[in-house]
């Protein structure tokens, strides 16, 4: 049953043919069973998550009427705050820091009756790609454990591959949702940034963050997305206005009449010939399935990288000036006669990584005085040009395809000393944070050089992430039929659990 769809879960369920208790029970078994080798999960709920399921079963047996996924098991980011539940952001600061409140994202997946198993890994504070910054080790990716499962949000997308949960929560600053889902073979979708509440998102950038639906379907994904999705006084930047009808559009996947234009600025020199060639085949694909595809540009698009990586770690170093030793997680150098400001020093030093460290000392300078309008001035200026060229291109498409990742999963240790190498992994994904709007990937094959999976990014106006759901369910029919069984079912088997 672990190899089921969400959707399939939750009919068994409905038909008596199994229990919440029964699917959490055989999900926590396969994490006893396979997360040493994976280490998808910093923390497992084993108690609360069985109470959680037992809840559900009962409200079935009293006739209750439940919603789509309740009972259904989920793997929650490291990043989102649970009530109780150790929540470290993949960070050393924060170890042991048992939140006294739930996320919002949180609070809808408890009243939707979703059994949350446990805490992913994740690279620290979001600050990532390849989930090799966690204080608490890389998790490693099913397909190869030799490799990444991408990042920051790499445990929540290894979750899945490992059949180890059918539902994860993601979020997504720069590609942290979308770029573990193509090397994992797995559906990711950034929602338009304000369509998911962010109230209780640990911060990185706060103008760039948002969580996000992770599955191993896109019906699945859209399921979660109409949970977790809606307006949220909690959070000011929140839309108030009704949720895109996702779920109606994944069970739709008509592209008939549709206009798919592929970014010729994405799809270039530096892309694996693998990447490129499966990309191609699933716009013929598309075009069979009767939409037209259309070729758009978008210039400033090359400018994209290097403007992220002043705006976000702008933000990043103001909104990680809160872990000062003095309120929450660890403190260092607490001894008598100490001052507040070596506490803080020393607390800062040891508890923060060499990546996070990095990108506070590189948002710090580019606020400084003198410096400000130069740096962060200008890459909000270019972050505007990218907005008008998604404007411009959305006039003559309904929506816009890359591929999501230039390569593969690439091996553990390859990059980590290589700044520059790890950020170009996102240089497909991080235009869409940019101008807010909404992103998808999903899995369209393997590239033959490694016979790793390949990740198809779909992107929509703002408000319009229906139109994603659409173009991914034709998109994952027409590959369904070309293979005959899901992508995932190739996965090789992992190491000692045979």
């Amino acid at each position: 049953m672990i190899t089921k769809s969400a959707y399939e879960m939750s009919a068994a369920m409905a038909a008596g043919e199994t229990s919440s208790v029964a699917l959490t029970q055989a999900h926590l078994d396969r994490i006893s069973a396979v997360d040493q080798h994976v280490h998808a999960f910093l923390h497992v709920d084993t108690e609360g998550a069985l109470a959680q399921a037992k809840a559900v079963d009962d409200a079935r047996a009293r006739g209750e009427k439940v919603g789509p996924l309740a009972g259904v098991p989920l793997a929650l980011k490291d990043v989102m705050v649970q009530q109780g539940i150790p929540t470290t952001c993949g960070s050393k600061i924060l170890e042991g820091w048992r939140p006294p409140y739930d996320a919002t994202v949180v609070t809808k997946l408890k009243n939707a009756g979703v059994v949350i198993l446990g805490k992913t890994n994740m690279d620290e504070f979001a600050m990532g790609s390849s989930t090799e910054n966690s204080a608490y080790g890389p998790t490693h990716n099913p397909w190869d454990l030799t490799r990444i499962p991408g990042g920051s949000g790499g445990g929540s997308s290894a979750s899945l591959a490992a059949f180890e949960a059918p539902l994860a929560i993601g979020t997504d600053t720069g590609g942290s949702i979308r770029q573990p889902a193509a090397v994992t073979g797995t559906v990711g979708v950034k929602p338009t940034y304000g369509g998911v509440s962010r109230y209780g998102l640990i911060a990185f950038s706060s103008s760039l963050d948002q969580a996000g639906p992770c599955a191993r379907t896109v019906l699945d994904t859209a399921l979660l997305h109409e949970v977790i999705a809606g307006h949220d006084g909690k959070d000011a930047t929140s839309i108030n206005a009704p949720v895109p009808q996702v779920v109606k559009a994944a069970r739709d996947g008509n592209v008939k009449g549709m206009k798919i234009g592929f970014v010729k600025e994405l799809n270039g020199d530096g892309y694996q010939p693998g990447v490129r060639s499966r990309f191609e085949e699933s716009l013929e694909l598309l075009a069979k399935a009767g939409a037209e595809i259309v070729e758009v540009s978008c210039p400033n698009f090359e400018y994209a990288l290097a403007a992220y990586y002043l705006i976000a770690p702008s933000e990043c170093s103001s909104n990680l000036a809160r872990f000062d030793a003095m309120r929450y997680g660890i403190r260092v150098g607490d001894s008598d006669g100490a001052s507040a400001e070596s506490v803080m020093n020393l607390t800062r030093q040891v508890g923060f990584g060499r990546e996070v460290k990095r990108r506070i000392i590189l948002g710090t300078y580019a606020l400084s005085s003198g410096y400000y309008d130069a740096y962060y001035g200008s890459a909000q200026k270019v972050r505007t040009l990218i907005m008008q060229d998604f404007t411009k291109a959305f006039t003559s498409a309904d929506v816009l395809v890359s591929p999501t990742c230039p390569t593969t999963a690439f091996k553990i240790g390859e990059k980590a000393n290589d700044p520059l190498a790890m950020y170009l992994n996102d240089i497909a994904t991080i235009p869409v944070n940019m101008a807010g709007i909404g992103g998808m990937s999903l899995p369209c094959g393997l590239a033959p050089e490694d016979n790793l999976p390949v990740g198809f990014q779909i992107m929509a106006p703002a408000m319009q992430d229906q139109r994603m759901y659409t173009v991914g369910a034709a998109l994952e029919a027409a590959l369904l039929d070309q293979w005959g069984a899901p992508l995932l079912s190739r996965i090789p088997a992992l190491a000692g659990t045979q």
